[in-house]
């Protein structure tokens, strides 16, 4: 691994990245984060704020407490938690508001799967983060009770028995509810990638942190494993379509509804969160079926996805053959995850060039130099989308800062310094 290369990754993390953040989206004044921040780093006071924002910054500074082994980024997350349960958290149903508003009290009560999904993948992290910063089991033990909860309620009110996966929302009571929808860009439907990959997501990471903060409960770990393990099948049965595309909206039986649109990003980001819940289990059978699975999609992403003349990855293409090609911040990060875990996979330098690539795409037109992390979207041409938000309720720390961290943590590089 070219030493330069980890050493401009790890500068992007604790030089950009984490401090922005840091500096522009925290609202003291309310405890709480801004819902959007423009290109200049000027803030709106007045826009809603999501459980999805509060809980991607939560787990961010409380994973890169965990991994470049500094308790001062826990500072961050304590402010992240504290917001989270004293104006997200339903104290009499449980789980989380989908958003409040500045004032602190709820506009959607709705539970959204998606967003408690993110909540568990925050509390978990921030769990163990204690544990293993703070060597202080209580509080530890606290927030994991906290992610476990949040888990209980999906698996009781969320979780289809009948044909698999996680229905997309329901209302403040856990009811039924038909409308579901995430964003403006989505449609009402029972189920979703989207939701159900996230949710992957999160009890991979409830499955590898419950026995940081609860190294007894055996069974608990398990119990969580089996629904790791189904999530993953369903998402090779049901989500993959056929051409290693995932498709995106469905109704309560699978059946693919809605718009049939590629998306390079989350098609590339499935690839790598597959494996890795593949590799958490540690289940030769899983993996065997899920490895092939993985390289293929990441070969469709290289070869339909990525740029290679600029280095950009590119976002859609719709039923008709249109491709949007313009460069998502969150593509440019999971595409470098899934080609570095999809090179570890098979060795294919091709993949290997790909990572270096994007990360030269990245630097050149992707970071804002001026006023600090990055652009939302850039054009194909490398000119920045204005319009679109530096940050906020859609856009924190998450996917660049996780980026960051993933490639640091697979070449061992922080290892490496400290042994110098």
């Amino acid at each position: 691994m070219d030493r330069t290369f980890c050493e401009e990754i790890r500068a992007e993390l604790v030089e950009n990245i984490l401090p922005f953040w840091q500096k522009h989206a925290m609202d003291k004044s309310t405890g709480g984060f801004y819902g959007a921040i423009s290109n200049a780093n000027v803030v709106n006071q007045k826009e809603w704020r999501g459980i999805v924002m509060v809980s991607r910054f939560l787990w961010t500074y409380s994973a890169a407490a965990r991994l470049l082994k500094d308790p001062s980024y826990l500072d961050m997350a304590d402010y992240a938690h504290r917001y989270m349960m004293k104006n997200f958290h339903d104290p009499y149903y449980g789980g989380m508001y989908w958003s409040v508003g500045p004032d602190g009290n709820p506009i959607v009560e709705r539970k959204q799967i998606y967003g408690n999904a993110f909540s568990i993948y925050a509390l978990s992290e921030y769990a163990a983060a204690i544990m293993e910063l703070r060597g202080d089991e209580e509080p530890s033990r606290l927030v994991m009770d906290q992610a476990l909860e949040v888990y209980n309620l999906l698996e009781q009110y969320a979780y289809d028995d009948e044909f698999g996966g996680y229905y997309e929302a329901r209302l403040r009571n856990w009811d039924e509810t038909d409308e579901t929808r995430l964003s403006e860009k989505d449609i009402d439907c029972s189920k979703s990638m989207n939701t159900n990959l996230h949710v992957m997501e999160a009890y991979t990471n409830l499955y590898r942190t419950i026995e940081v903060v609860y190294p007894d409960r055996k069974n608990d770990r398990r119990t969580i494993g089996r629904a790791l393990s189904n999530l993953v099948e369903t998402h090779l049965e049901k989500i993959l379509a056929k051409k290693y595309h995932l498709s995106l909206y469905f109704d309560s039986n699978w059946k693919s509804i809605g718009p049939k649109e590629i998306s390079y990003g989350h098609d590339i980001e499935a690839s790598w969160l597959l494996w890795e819940a593949a590799e958490e289990l540690k289940s030769i059978e899983l993996k065997k079926m899920v490895r092939p699975v993985a390289i293929k999609v990441a070969q469709l992403s290289l070869v339909e996805g990525y740029d290679k003349s600029t280095g950009g990855f590119e976002n859609t293409m719709d039923e008709s053959g249109t491709r949007d090609t313009t460069r998502i911040w969150w593509n440019q990060a999971e595409a470098m995850n899934g080609f570095y875990n999809a090179w570890q996979m098979t060795g294919d330098k091709e993949f290997m060039d790909a990572v270096y690539g994007v990360w030269e795409w990245i630097k050149a037109h992707q970071r804002d130099n001026e006023n600090g992390d990055w652009f939302w979207a850039v054009s194909s041409k490398g000119k920045p989308v204005k319009r679109e938000l530096k940050g906020g309720n859609w856009k924190t720390s998450y996917h660049n800062a996780r980026c960051c961290m993933e490639i640091l943590r697979r070449t061992g590089f922080l290892e490496e310094e400290t042994e110098e």
